[in-house]
């Protein structure tokens, strides 16, 4: 890439010490193009190019940058009403979602690859006629690792995004550390954490669009709980990063804001195990914040509190995770039911023997 950066970059901490074993990644702050992913995943590769050109190994995307996150859109939605205008904007929003797998993830896959890092990306994933809120991952060789879908959509989140479940709740073990994903309030689920911990995730991804000054607070707390890295992407967006009314109308106001108005205020942050935080926030606009990881910092951070090793008393407090999917409708084939009688009938002899 060549040419004026997108955005500017924020790099708070490159001067880490380099003897320890240290990893450099990269939060991206940045607003989608709404009801434009193809204009989306342009905007992305120049600012994984970016990263990358700094010599992040790990880039971080917002909560469902592509596919973009729908402030201020109500669908049309009163309780026991939805109306043509609601559906028509869920119609448009179904549009710009992605199918994962499909030509949109071998893109991102393409572009993991050639930049050489690890790409986090929030996605708005389309299955069939539903929706959910998903981070995919990609490693450094273009290859597509996994997803996971947002497991409680927030609020009004929730008639438009279905729910996640079990099966999609992975932490990736990488040349570069542990990294899963948790995606905006998930991470305010005591006992999501407590799985992700379990897993052993060293570098903890929580892409969101909660600019609350509150949220900072939340982070820090993930990472001396989680004894892990703690690197949060928030958009930074305004109004004119919308269509224009009336094709795209923000309720629950007094009057339409004005192009400039800022509608999400980042305050992306990087915050190491110890609760120091090494990049950011940032609330000031589009930008790119890098910071250096000295992995060392995670036994250190560890030896003080293991939530789930020497911290626990699992005899008294214990969690069990169902990792199985939860499908609405599975089909038996007829070789299925043939072997399932058979168990049945040993079973049956085993009893009458009894």
């Amino acid at each position: 890439m060549t040419g004026e950066s997108v955005i500017p970059e924020v790099e708070m901490n490159a001067g880490a010490d380099q003897a320890a074993a240290t990893v450099r990644v990269t939060v991206v702050q940045a607003a989608s193009v709404f009801y434009d992913t193809p204009a989306t995943l342009d905007k992305a590769e120049k600012l994984i190019a970016e990263a990358a050109g700094y010599g992040s190994q790990l880039v971080l995307f917002p909560e469902v940058f592509i596919g973009g996150y729908p402030h201020g859109c109500t669908f049309g939605l009163v309780v026991g009403n939805r109306t043509a205008k609601g559906k028509e904007d869920f119609r448009k929003y179904h549009a710009s979602a992605i199918d994962v797998p499909g030509p949109e993830v071998s893109r991102l896959a393409a572009l993991a690859g050639k930049y050489k890092v690890f790409l986090v990306i929030g996605v708005v994933e389309r299955a069939g006629y539903t929706l959910y809120n998903t981070v995919l991952t990609f490693d450094p060789l273009g290859k597509y690792l996994g997803k996971h879908r947002k497991l409680m959509p927030t609020a009004l989140e929730r008639v438009f995004w279905g729910c996640g479940d079990g099966s999609t709740i992975p932490v990736y073990d990488t040349p570069i550390g542990k990294i899963g994903a948790l995606i905006c309030w998930e991470n305010r689920m005591p006992l999501m954490r407590t799985a992700m911990y379990a897993k052993g995730v060293e570098i903890y991804c929580a892409p969101t669009v909660d600019c609350m000054t509150t949220w900072q607070a939340s982070m820090t707390h993930i990472a001396l709980e989680g004894g892990c890295f703690v690197l949060t992407a928030i958009p930074f967006t305004r109004r004119k990063d919308y269509p224009p009314p009336p094709e795209y109308t923000f309720g629950g106001l007094e009057e339409e804001p004005s192009p400039e108005s800022v509608v999400c205020s980042g305050g992306s942050v990087i915050i190491s195990p110890s609760g120091t935080v090494l990049a950011g926030p940032n609330f000031e606009g589009e930008a790119l914040l890098t910071a250096d990881l000295d992995l060392g910092e995670i036994v250190r951070a560890k030896f003080d509190f293991d939530v789930v090793g020497h911290y626990s008393r699992p005899e008294v407090l214990s969690l069990v995770v169902k990792t199985d999917p939860k499908a609405a409708v599975s089909f038996v084939s007829d070789a299925e039911k043939t072997s399932a009688g058979k168990r049945d009938d040993v079973l049956k002899t085993m009893t009458t023997h009894l």
